[in-house]
């Protein structure tokens, strides 16, 4: 009995975050932390943290076409995971052989129309997972409704220096200009990273830290962090919506304090060189207080009135 209201509770309490729920950010990326404690707290095998995580996975592409997300992001294995011992590393290849043979099978996927992509050194992973990872972009190569990257061999510091490389390589063979080295130019060398930028990045496990994670979609775009203590098998869809009120927050924040910048401007100069911070102003009105607002509209007046007599004159 009291399980059953405890999921009738749970379940009102997703559909009340989900109805808060104003504007999802576009990709998401997640580092899912706890797979190996999550097994040890219960005494069981590692592979079977890593198995239930899998799941968590797989109900995480469900949460996502649910809130409107259109980029996804799993970090599913590190460079730095080569140096676990080696059966452990051979039980994670396994797992993520089969998971993405099973996704690129699965009529969920088709449906939503899911477009699976590996990023990262994967010529570093055994010849199988290779062959799962071209099998699971070939069946899904034409989808682009929800975009899910999966991070194997995965490092932010060797994704850079690659494309460090790639210029510096390009400058000598005088194929590049140092003076148009530029964001695009690093950009169209990060090959195999995301389509767009990172708006929000989850951290279960309670480790307060993104672990050097996609850093120039990511930290680039000042996206903003969700960390969370349940280990990956026990993250829930309401901690998935909670992460997402988080965004939604930090935004609403960043507008506000952007929109009362470009009042200031107008405040202290006034003049129709600040053309733009009133645009900025008139776009984000509504995020600053009423008592602001009434500022921001005598500013105006006055700065209209001061425009009319400069042309009378």
């Amino acid at each position: 009995m009291r399980s059953a209201v405890t999921e009738r509770l749970r379940r009102a309490y997703e559909l009340l975050l989900l109805g808060e729920i104003d504007g999802a950010p576009k990709h998401v990326a997640v580092i899912q932390d706890g797979n190996r404690r999550y097994a040890a707290a219960r005494g069981a095998a590692k592979r079977e943290g890593h198995r239930e995580g899998a799941d968590t996975t797989e109900a995480l592409l469900d949460w996502c076409e649910e809130a409107g997300v259109e980029e996804c992001t799993v970090y599913a294995f590190s460079t730095e995971n080569f140096d676990r011992p080696p059966d452990e590393r051979e039980a994670l290849f396994d797992l993520i052989e089969g998971k993405l043979r099973e996704f690129a099978d699965a009529d969920r996927v088709h449906d939503s129309e899911v477009r699976i992509r590996a990023i990262g050194e994967t010529d570093r992973l055994p010849e199988r997972l290779r062959e799962a990872i071209d099998y699971a972009e070939d069946r899904t190569n034409e989808y682009d409704r929800l975009r899910l990257n999966v991070a194997l061999a995965y490092g932010g510091r060797s994704e850079l220096l690659g494309a460090t490389r790639d210029i510096a390589r390009a400058v000598a063979d005088g194929d590049l200009d140092p003076e148009d080295i530029d964001a695009e130019a690093v950009e169209t060398r990060l090959r195999d990273g995301p389509a767009q930028d990172v708006d929000l990045i989850i951290r279960t496990g309670g480790d307060e830290r993104t672990s050097n994670f996609l850093p120039w979609h990511a930290n680039g775009n000042e996206a903003a962090v969700f960390f969370c203590t349940p280990y990956w098998p026990e993250f829930r869809k309401i901690d998935f919506l909670r992460a997402i009120r988080t965004y939604e927050s930090r935004e609403e924040s960043w507008r506000r304090t952007r929109a009362r910048r470009a009042l200031a401007l107008v405040r202290a100069l006034g003049s129709t060189e600040l053309d733009e911070a009133r645009d900025i102003v008139a776009r984000l009105r509504d995020y600053l207080p009423s008592a602001e607002l009434a500022e921001l509209d005598d500013a105006e007046g006055l700065t209209e009135r001061e425009e009319a007599d400069s042309t009378a004159d």
